[in-house]
């Protein structure tokens, strides 16, 4: 059995991953926080995963963790202390600990299309693919869209309410969507995959704003329209606008983030091509069984 670590592995995302591993078949060393509650330790033993606790910055912890390990995967999530700073110590680690390969905590669109400047948490996993493509190991980066399980509350692109679609820029605007146990379980697979690529761009649906309102119909028997809420010169305005009043700097997910990451989806530029989603074998969550949930 291959032996992977996944770090942030009590978070949503990590906690997933786990879970997908340990089901193909990997052994998991799942980091966790000194002084994290023993029902979370609980949670992960019970999904078959081995829990270390680990504090990021104690370098030589963390090398000793990574000894033994094909893999180091990280599901980290926070600003530039967690995504620059711990990830380069979990590469340092990774690279002390004789690991051959690191999945960093990308997770996302495909931010190198997209300019500099228009997605703050981006130009951190920018700055740390820098660091990385620089390093003496294997690095593969995962571009998945957006999490599609976030149609369902945290991304207010459907208001069900009203029983429309919003969209910024054009309704035709093709973006991509994976649900988060989608992405878990190709992560996984390509964690155990010696020969895994620096890039792999998987899509769950690819869908545009008016495809989105067709799907809503075919689900709930009721048509859906079109809200056009502006350019997207107007959103990035309003984004402008939004984080000069509520700027929220130490918070990872502020307003005028989330407003950021809808303006990267409309933008156009980032590839949706789910090219690679044949490489491993993930039966894909169909969109509509998400709209329905």
């Amino acid at each position: 059995m291959d032996t992977i670590i996944v770090a942030g592995a009590t978070g949503d995302l990590g906690t997933r991953i786990t879970r997908a591993a340990v089901a193909r078949g990997a052994k998991v060393r799942a980091l966790v926080r000194p002084g994290t509650s023993r029902e979370r330790i609980a949670a992960l033993e019970a999904i078959g995963a081995d829990p270390w606790a680990v504090d990021l910055g104690d370098a030589q912890a963390l090398a000793h963790a990574c000894r033994g390990v094909v893999c180091v995967v990280s599901a980290l999530n926070g600003l530039g202390e967690t995504i620059l700073d711990a990830q380069t110590r979990l590469l340092d680690a990774a690279l002390g600990g004789g690991a051959a390969r690191f999945i960093p905590s990308d997770f996302s669109i495909d931010y190198r299309a997209l300019p500099t400047g228009t997605n703050r948490n981006f130009d951190l996993r920018r700055a740390f693919r820098t660091r990385i493509d620089t390093a003496p190991i294997m690095a593969t980066s995962i571009f998945n869209g957006a999490f599609a399980d976030m149609l369902n509350g945290e991304m207010p692109l459907i208001q069900r309410r009203v029983r429309r679609v919003l969209y910024w820029g054009s309704a035709d605007t093709q973006f991509a969507l994976t649900t988060k146990d989608d992405v878990a379980s190709y992560t996984a697979a390509a964690a155990l995959d010696p020969a895994a690529p620096r890039n792999l761009h998987i899509a769950g649906a690819q869908v545009s704003a008016r495809d989105l309102a067709a799907l809503m119909g075919e689900v709930t028997g009721k048509p859906h329209g079109l809200i056009r809420a502006g350019s997207l010169a107007t959103l990035a305005r309003m984004i402008g606008v939004t984080r000069r009043l509520f700027p929220a700097k130490d918070q990872v997910f502020p307003a005028w983030q989330g407003m950021q990451y809808l303006h990267n989806m409309f933008d156009g530029r980032a590839p949706s091509a789910p090219a690679d989603n044949a490489r491993y074998d993930v039966a894909w969550t169909d969109l509509r069984e998400v709209l329905a949930g």
